[in-house]
């Protein structure tokens, strides 16, 4: 079977699934522009030389995800075959090969994107966006622990050796945020949102921040606000990776949230240097 390229573009936070035990959802770009949907990937349990990063071209073993109505969903063929890396695209003049592939279909109003979500053509569950104004960027506590009953399943399995059969290292599960990061913005329609965004860029830069201000909680969240707000929206060409999940794609108002940022520098920036 022909190998897929896929340009990773999105990586979000691991979450626990009862069935493939810790995952990553990643989505990207195939050579002609079109969404891909990748899951799932125990993308923290393959080798290191295999730990694509974004903007990594790869090539995967991919076929059509059943299982998921969303015409962009994919999974691997085989969980034992893992992604080739087989190239990058780099920041180069401001972004510009990054930008021929992301920027070919963007949104610019939120109300299109949900009715293309809920057309039953299109079940649009991907897509790239450009938000008018950014008004804020907000963190709110939540859950601190993962799910009892989903940890109890991993821990049941690895006791019966089906995680760790080819490492003798145990494996473990990444940290929960006890926190939810969102953008609140508007539209080319004037409305104003919050999604969250759930990136694993950002929880990755929470857990740094978090180091380095010594487990003071209330200081990494405002690092993370001011790398998002602060920089993000008014030094970056800031657009949103949304994306959907199955579960809230039919039955929720806007099923979208922010899968990750795609953060070229203003064209105004530039001009400066």
């Amino acid at each position: 079977m022909a190998l897929t390229k896929v340009l990773i573009a999105v990586k979000t936070y691991p979450t626990l699934a009862s069935k493939y035990d810790e995952l990553v959802c990643t989505a990207g770009f195939l050579e002609d522009g079109s969404w891909v949907r990748i899951y799932p990937i125990p993308f923290r349990k393959l080798d290191y030389d295999n730990q694509y990063k974004k903007y990594d071209w790869i090539e995967i073993d991919l076929k059509r995800n059943t299982s998921d109505f969303r015409p962009e969903s994919h999974r691997p063929e085989s969980l034992d075959k893992p992604p080739k890396i087989v190239g990058h695209i780099g920041t180069e003049n401001c972004w510009q090969l990054r930008k021929e592939i992301v920027l070919r279909n963007v949104y610019t109003d939120l109300n299109k994107l949900i009715n293309d979500a809920k057309d039953e053509n299109k079940y649009t569950s991907l897509a790239i966006f450009k938000p008018a104004a950014i008004h804020n960027f907000i963190y709110e506590q939540v859950d601190r622990e993962w799910d009892k009953n989903k940890l109890d399943k991993l821990k049941a399995r690895a006791q019966q050796g089906k995680l760790f059969a080819k490492s003798d290292n145990p494996f473990e599960v990444v940290r929960k945020l006890p926190y939810k990061f969102s953008f609140v913005f508007s539209d080319i329609t004037g409305k104003e949102r919050t999604l969250m965004i759930e990136d694993w860029e950002t929880g990755q830069l929470y857990w740094n921040c978090l180091k380095r201000h010594e487990g003071n909680e209330k200081k990494a969240c405002e690092d993370v606000r001011k790398r998002y707000f602060d920089d993000f929206s008014k030094t970056k060409d800031l657009y949103f990776y949304l994306g959907t999940t199955r579960e809230f794609h039919c039955i929720a108002p806007n099923p979208f949230v922010i899968i990750g940022t795609f953060h070229p520098k203003k064209e105004d920036q530039l001009n400066l240097f």
